[in-house]
């Protein structure tokens, strides 16, 4: 038994060696001007599971929705065994996300001030890496107070030497924060103290491997009608964020999704009258591109932006949706490409249309 054991980690250290240094490898690949890398995001809906089987040929790194850390550092999650034998045999280095559990502000400020969190969290991360042969974590912690900033920066910090310590790796995916500070509108000031105003780019990416810019959401259910990352929007973004991030840390996000908005049924206010409900959710692009075609909606081009529209009136009302077609990733992924990036990180597998994999080589 024991003689099986050791055989076990000694198996279990070499994949994870050899890993990293394919990771490694891609970190770099950007500033080298080979072929940027392709992170795709997974979740356990079945699928997005089914979109990773079916395409692990031409994804690097595997970044799945597996794991979530509470304010007093109780990590939760485990691994699809499917997957990892999946990544195993295609040579996909896997990298799983951990995220801020419910995207609560006040438990992400208990769990950043709490430095006896943070040991709690990083070694029960490490030794999950080491059991199950991840390359490192990505973390993505979402609604950090403004006021947070030099908090949420430690603690990457702290993170960082940890993970690099143990030979793992470290990636964080940031919110867009461009041109930062909060604007003009009430909308733009409650983006920027809730969700854009936490992400020090320059502390953050000297502390981590790679940064994940999350180029997407610029319009979603909080807007009206819009593109999910604007031409414009996202160039000014990856602008900000090249002025303190090397391209070679600097991974462009592209959203696989898009958002459909319409007029949902009126709710009850306090005062017992009707309350508009204008909505808006997520949508795939088959799903948007079917919408389309059963009610007679034309797919546009926006120019301008550079993204795939449509709108179509069901019961007399017009409904609005922006989404990503190969088109619209494939003008991103020419900009990461042109801009020397380290690579690209796509939200999220099984909403991707078809088209884009056509796009990409498949990797070594």
């Amino acid at each position: 038994m024991r003689e099986r054991d050791y055989t076990a980690r000694m198996m279990r250290r070499i994949r994870m060696f050899v890993a990293v240094a394919a990771w490694c490898l891609l970190a770099g690949a950007g500033a080298r001007g080979q072929q940027p890398k392709s992170l795709f995001y997974m979740t356990r809906d079945p699928g997005s599971v089914r979109s990773f089987l079916a395409h692990a040929d031409k994804i690097d790194v595997l970044s799945p929705n597996w794991y979530s850390v509470d304010a007093n550092g109780l990590v939760t999650g485990g691994p699809n065994p499917m997957v990892m034998e999946t990544a195993r045999q295609h040579h996909v280095a896997v990298m799983p996300l951990v995220v801020n559990a419910g995207f609560v502000p006040e438990d992400v400020h208990k769990m950043l001030v709490n430095k006896a969190a943070h040991a709690r969290t990083f070694a029960w991360l490490v030794r999950a890496c080491k059991e199950n042969g991840y390359i490192g974590v990505q973390f993505d912690f979402e609604s950090v107070p403004w006021t947070d900033r030099d908090a949420l920066s430690e603690m990457v910090r702290e993170a960082g030497a940890a993970f690099h310590k143990e030979g793992l790796q470290l990636t964080i995916a940031t919110i867009p924060n461009a041109p930062g500070a909060a604007g003009e509108t009430g909308f733009s000031a409650w983006i920027y103290h809730t969700w854009r105003g936490a992400y020090d780019l320059k502390a953050i990416a000297e502390s981590v491997d790679v940064v994940c810019l999350m180029t997407y959401d610029q319009h979603s259910s909080w807007t009206m009608p819009g593109p999910v990352g604007g031409w414009p929007w996202t160039t000014e973004n990856l602008e900000y964020a090249l002025k303190v991030v090397p391209a070679k840390k600097l991974a462009l996000g592209i959203s696989l999704y898009g958002y459909h908005w319409w007029s949902g049924t009126p709710t009850k206010g306090p005062d017992k009258s009707d309350k508009p409900n204008l909505t808006a959710d997520y949508i795939s692009t088959p799903d948007a591109v079917d919408l389309a075609k059963a009610y007679k909606g034309q797919i546009e081009w926006d120019a301008t932006d550079r993204t795939a529209w449509t709108y179509f009136y069901r019961d007399d009302l017009r409904e609005w949706i922006f989404f990503t077609d190969a088109r619209t990733f494939g003008e991103r992924y020419s900009l990461v490409k042109e801009r020397g990036l380290q690579g690209f990180c796509s939200w999220v597998l099984g909403m991707e249309d078809p088209g884009i994999w056509e796009l990409l080589p498949a990797h070594k």
